[in-house]
């Protein structure tokens, strides 16, 4: 068996009888065999996981993370409290290695657990024992795990841990980097299907709500890396628009105009954010440009036109008729 921590761990051994291991106990629990990396961002100290899966709905079983205490990996023959009980130990200062320690030694099924922790001073423990399905293994590097079970070929990790070091971006780029390298490798003997991230705050949150910097997932999917890219984009635009509505709240359009530009550059596809844009142009005195972009949502989903009067009551465009009349207009009739 093989302990926490350590470099870069290989075995090709097959899990044959995975009741021997623990008796009925360790049968109960799901088999999520999976590659996944737990990591923070030494800049600002945002911590997360993501993960891929030949398994339905890996995102609420997998990865685990709280603002300003460390994030969790929890995979093979899982046993989901690692994760909440993991983070209740780093919760209490307990570091990551010590915590991962401490449940390792407490469980009758530590025989087919793979799990990696990280906390929020950048500790990191991983631990893959001999009885997860081969191909398997972690490396534990500088605010960093990759880990992997179950992989078509032993060159999954090594592919992991080389891209996540040498990938550019913010810390959701770098552990989507890490899971593209994973499945160019090989990836999950059996295929893929689902694939989630979830990215919380370097610092505690008065409300846990308020330190989740991204949560997101596909339960079902052809393609869960691609997938989860795209959302992360869309996630990204949509983060640009709340905070043009903040700004609209407080009556700085033209910043509100900045963000909201930001999000259709990042989504053009999503025609609301488009709406919301020109909407904000027109209040800032900007007519002719949000009537050029008025038109063009009017012309890919005319229900946006009769959308216009019911934001005038918000103060979201002018209460002034002819106005409202040149922008419902432009829609087709």
């Amino acid at each position: 068996m093989f302990g926490v921590n350590g470099s870069l761990i290989m075995r090709g051994l097959l899990l044959t009888a995975v009741g021997s291991a623990s008796g009925s106990a360790v049968r109960r629990e799901p088999r999520v065999h999976t590659f996944s990396i737990v990591a923070r961002d030494p800049e600002t100290g945002n911590m997360g996981v993501a993960v891929q899966s030949h398994w339905f709905s890996v995102g609420p079983i997998v990865p685990w993370a709280a603002a300003g205490v460390g994030a969790v990996a929890t995979q093979s023959m899982v046993k989901i409290s690692y994760g909440p009980r993991g983070l209740e130990l780093m919760r209490q200062g307990v570091g990551a290695p010590k915590a991962l320690n401490a449940l390792v030694n407490g469980d009758e099924g530590r025989d087919v657990r793979q799990v990696a922790m990280i906390d929020a001073e950048g500790r990191v423990a991983a631990y893959t024992v001999e009885k997860c399905i081969a191909f398997a293994g972690h490396f534990v590097g500088e605010n960093f795990s990759v880990q992997a079970n179950l992989m078509l070929n032993d060159r999954v990790v090594p592919a992991m841990r080389e891209a996540y070091r040498d990938a550019r971006g913010d810390l959701a780029d770098r552990m989507l980097a890490a899971l593209e390298a994973a499945q160019d490798a090989g990836g999950d003997i059996r295929g893929k299907q689902s694939a989630a991230i979830v990215i919380v705050a370097g610092k505690p949150a008065a409300h846990p709500w308020e330190g989740r910097v991204m949560a997101l997932r596909n339960e079902d999917h052809p393609t869960p890396i691609p997938e989860l890219k795209r959302l992360v984009r869309l996630h990204r635009a949509y983060v640009h628009s709340n905070r043009g509505d903040e700004l609209v709240e407080t009556g700085a359009f033209d910043q509100a105009i900045d963000a909201y530009t930001e999000a259709a550059k990042l989504a053009p596809e999503i025609v609301e954010l488009r709406f919301w844009q020109a909407a904000t142009l027109f209040k800032a005195g900007c007519e002719d440009s949000a009537i050029a972009i008025f038109k063009e949502v009017f012309t890919k989903e005319p229900i946006w036109a009769e959308v216009v009067p019911r934001i005038v009551p918000l103060g979201l465009l002018p209460d002034d008729p002819d106005a409202l009349r040149r922008i419902r207009d432009l829609a087709p009739r």
